[in-house]
């Protein structure tokens, strides 16, 4: 059986400015900016929440299947996925299309200038889930709008539980559509943030969502992650990581860990303490999908923490 993962494969294009953004504008002319920045610095990395969230999947040996539009320029990408044996049968190319692609300028205060181009992620409509067999889970991430509904309409109708994971595409809706989401989902997975936006715009509290959903995942980064389930409140700390080099992409490595552990329907804090082991691993290294470990390296990280976690409530309890 499959995890179907209905998001995005996106280019990610990273410049390193190596001044600050601020000595180089004139606030009494930003009215009329025109400013070049030499970047001697870039790299061009694999994302975009389908791939990220996939790959880190195969890396759990979890069986993810993409469904995503990309474009013409999508042959090195193609590749790769091909080299980590991920499925890309619900891949379809778009003709006369550029493949969805950020383009982020950094400086040396960690500010960002991001220029994002949707390309073939416009028409992830024309992917539909009626065309996938053996689903047993799906996720709804950030996505073309039309494609989201669709796909979340096309899970609903056919009885595929899917978790909706508004991420970046929060913007594109209202607090009525959120709640048509959120009202055929089985589960909600949202930041600290987002949860705020989602709140904001529903009208609804944490607990109020909660109630509408099997599951409601908020990560809060460094302060671990929440799961509102069964009536409880379960909170998952967060794992150390080796070292801190790159957040980009662990918010999709953590759903991948959860997405594992709920297909093979472990209890909440199992699949949110993997979930976080995930996430982890990934901000030790740039980039969504650089890291490599082996199941047996993800064990031993995932089997540390919780010797930690357990010796952390018996001191308290002493």
């Amino acid at each position: 059986m499959h995890i179907l993962i209905c998001g995005s494969l996106a280019y990610d294009t990273i410049m390193v400015f190596q001044d600050q953004f601020k000595n180089h504008i004139l606030p009494d002319k930003i009215h009329k900016l025109s400013v070049a920045f030499y970047v001697p610095e870039m790299r061009r990395e694999f994302g975009g929440t389908a791939g990220n969230i996939a790959y880190n999947l195969q890396l759990l040996e979890g069986n993810p299947l993409i469904m995503a539009t990309v474009g013409e320029d999508f042959t090195p990408y193609a590749k790769w996925l091909e080299q980590n044996q991920l499925n890309q049968a619900h891949v379809k190319s778009i003709d006369h299309s550029f493949t969805a692609q950020a383009f982020i300028t950094t400086d040396t205060e960690d500010n960002q200038i991001t220029a994002f181009h949707p390309g073939a992620m416009v028409e992830s409509h024309q992917n539909s889930v009626k065309d996938t067999q053996d689903v047993s889970l799906a996720i709804i991430a950030p996505d073309g709008r039309d494609g989201m509904f669709q796909h979340a309409r096309e899970c609903f109708e056919a009885g595929i539980p899917f978790m909706f994971d508004p991420g970046q595409g929060l913007p594109m809706f209202n607090g009525e559509e959120l709640l048509h989401f959120i009202d055929m989902a089985d589960f909600l997975a949202v930041n600290d943030y987002e949860s705020q936006v989602i709140q904001d715009k529903t009208g609804l509290n944490l607990e109020q969502l909660a109630a509408k959903v099997k599951a409601l995942i908020v990560t809060l980064g460094a302060n671990g992650s929440q799961i509102y389930a069964d009536g409880q409140l379960f909170e998952i700390p967060c794992v150390n990581a080796d070292k801190i080099v790159d957040p980009t992409g662990c918010g999709d490595a953590y759903r991948a860990g959860l997405l594992y552990g709920m297909v093979r329907g472990w209890d909440w804090p199992t699949c949110g303490r993997l979930a976080s082991t995930m996430g982890a691993i990934k901000i030790a290294s740039r980039g969504g999908q650089n890291h490599r470990p082996t199941r047996e390296e993800i064990e031993n990280v995932y089997s540390h923490a919780l010797v930690k976690e357990v010796a952390a409530k018996e001191k308290l309890t002493q």
